[in-house]
């Protein structure tokens, strides 16, 4: 059977092949954007297979509308994909608040309001599939990426919790965490203009031309291929609830787990020193 799909961010990158590839093989899509004029073209070859949605998923109410709609064209919603982001960079000490705020906006609330309002439509069908983009930045963390790290750690917590909540309804989720691709299209902002110190520093200043230096070095990887990719991962029937697209970041990935693990075990009797020795029934933590 055909699927219907409810895909934010859909007008370039990765979110412009997942409802490309998902029209070609005959789903349906409803695309969100913040300027959906791209999508003529889609709209003149597939028809009302595609259902252009102007929306940011900043706005909440927006959101709940876009999402009604979408339900209301197609009859049902199947995949729905929050794909809506960016990447913040800067050091902590440098971010303004309104940085902050914006990036916890658009990657943490942007995707809590598209749960949030297509959940109940799944939640009566007795079936469906959340698939979260989040990022290698997700797992990992680096310099300069702090407020991009918090929202994808977040939304990573975020649909582990919600896995566990809606399983029983029969509604999966999956995050999607991709490597590099190659998509850039002057989207996101170059790291070695982002400083907002009164005065130059040199650590600073040093990571910037280092995060410079390394971000074109991660092989880039194919975003068609991407898109066939999550084709596989919503077809089929016990899909994982996290998985890695690309190559590039998964030995740094095992190293970091390992290091982790290591380090909990060096400490395990401080650990135990820290509980005490006092009595006590044992508390879910």
């Amino acid at each position: 059977m055909s699927k219907v799909w409810f895909v934010t961010g859909s007008s370039r990158g990765l979110g412009r092949c997942f409802i490309e590839a998902a029209l070609s093989r005959g789903d349906r899509v409803a695309a969100t954007a913040r300027n959906i004029d791209g999508f003529d073209e889609l709209v003149a070859a597939y028809g009302d297979a595609v259902l252009p949605l102007e929306m940011d998923v900043t706005d909440k109410a927006a959101v709940f509308e876009s999402v009604k709609r979408a339900h209301g064209h197609f009859g049902r919603l199947d995949v729905i994909v929050n794909n809506a982001g960016y990447a913040q960079i800067g050091a902590i000490e440098e971010l303004s608040e309104q940085e902050l705020r914006d990036q916890l906006e658009t990657n943490v609330f942007g995707a809590v309001w598209v749960i949030q309002a297509a959940l109940p439509h799944l939640r009566e069908q007795g079936a469906g599939h959340i698939i979260q983009l989040s990022s290698a930045a997700g797992l990992i963390a680096m310099p300069l990426g702090g407020a991009y790290h918090i929202s994808k750690w977040g939304v990573e917590a975020l649909n582990e919790s919600l896995a566990n909540e809606v399983a029983g309804f029969g509604v999966k989720v999956t995050v999607i965490e991709p490597g590099g691709f190659a998509t850039r299209d002057g989207k996101n902002p170059n790291p070695l203009d982002n400083g907002h110190m009164a005065k130059t520093d040199p650590v600073y200043d040093g990571l910037r031309q280092r995060l410079g230096a390394v971000a074109g070095r991660q092989p880039a990887g194919d975003p068609a291929a991407a898109a066939q990719a999550l084709l596989t991962i919503v077809d089929v029937d016990n899909p994982p609830l996290r998985v890695l697209f690309g190559r590039g970041f998964y030995p740094m990935i095992q190293q970091a787990y390992a290091d982790r693990l290591k380090t909990w075990a060096d400490w395990q009797d401080l650990s135990a020193e820290a509980h005490g020795n006092r009595d006590q029934v044992n508390l879910v933590p």
